[in-house]
């Protein structure tokens, strides 16, 4: 349910330059979002958001990444950001789903887009910037649940954090770049003529290895798509310390997914289904799981 003060709020925006028609866009685990259209027929996003510490969102982060994006020409521009709102031009295009991802005809031009984003953006992107180790992101969530003493699904917290050190010693060696790091379909965009990225709340320094992971696992990969991904990407070849440290980054990313709906699911005001998401991401992970530790 949205509150009507919500409405009244981002109508008075100084930003328009006429009246405008405001309906709830679906979707948004993190974020209340917004279409907005003015008498003039132009279409913008408005994003309602405040900072989330335990999940390592700010906001001032997420604005200085969306603008450095719209500046490699990457992610639409920002028109509008305050009081707790970031207002975007809407983009005419096609959402995708995770059965597009997959599509071998679409993944030439995602891995560009990634690419873009890993090593155009810091050339844009302006003030101070956060690096989103997953490891670090993991830790934080299980303190976070053992201080809050809130564990409703009743998670092996310290077999979890066993289980994470041993991934983040698997990784090895990292180079940084500039990650996305949500890497969902519905964060891809087609228009008919090309794709856009959007959504940059838990951008940052990391691992490229993490973003080609985190797409793999948002999208449900299979072994052969894994393999084109990684050769599409890295052009100069894969070796063994790079296969292994994106399977360690496949399995990361599912935990840090389904210890990010159990924080949710104990801290979020958002309509939202923490408890199915986090059941679903633990199944995945646990298979993950017994996967990467084949052969050890």
């Amino acid at each position: 349910m949205v509150p009507p003060t919500l409405f009244d709020q981002i109508a008075r925006l100084p930003c328009w330059s006429s009246g405008v028609e405001i309906s709830p866009l679906p979707g948004g685990m993190t974020n209340r979002n917004f279409l907005v259209a003015d008498r003039d027929g132009k279409r913008f996003v408005v994003r309602v958001g405040r900072d989330l510490p335990d999940h390592g969102v700010m906001r001032f982060n997420e604005l200085a990444a969306a603008r450095a994006a719209h500046a490699a020409g990457i992610s639409p521009e920002v028109i509008h950001a305050g009081e707790g709102m970031l207002v975007s031009r809407y983009i005419d295009g096609r959402t995708f789903g995770p059965e597009d991802v997959r599509d071998p005809g679409n993944l030439e031009r995602i891995v560009a887009l990634v690419g873009r984003c890993h090593h155009d953006i810091p050339r844009y992107f302006r003030g101070p910037a956060l690096i989103f180790w997953v490891f670090q992101v993991i830790r934080n969530y299980l303190s976070v649940l053992n201080e809050a003493g809130k564990n409703p699904l009743g998670l092996d917290l310290a077999e979890l954090e066993r289980r994470m050190q041993w991934l983040e010693r698997r990784v090895g060696p990292v180079e940084i770049v500039f990650g996305h790091n949500d890497l969902l379909a519905a964060n891809f965009i087609d228009d008919g003529a090309r794709l856009w990225l959007i959504d940059w709340d838990y951008a940052g320094f990391n691992s490229p290895l993490f973003d080609l992971a985190n797409l793999s696992s948002n999208n449900a990969f299979t072994l052969a798509l894994d393999e084109r991904l990684l050769a599409a990407y890295f052009a100069n070849g894969i070796d063994s310390n790079c296969r292994r440290g994106f399977a360690a980054m496949k399995c990361a990313s599912l935990l840090r997914e389904l210890l990010w709906g159990a924080t949710s699911l104990v801290s979020s005001t958002i309509e939202f289904n923490y408890a199915a998401y986090t059941r679903d991401y633990l199944q995945r992970f646990e298979a993950m799981w017994l996967a990467t530790n084949e052969g050890d």
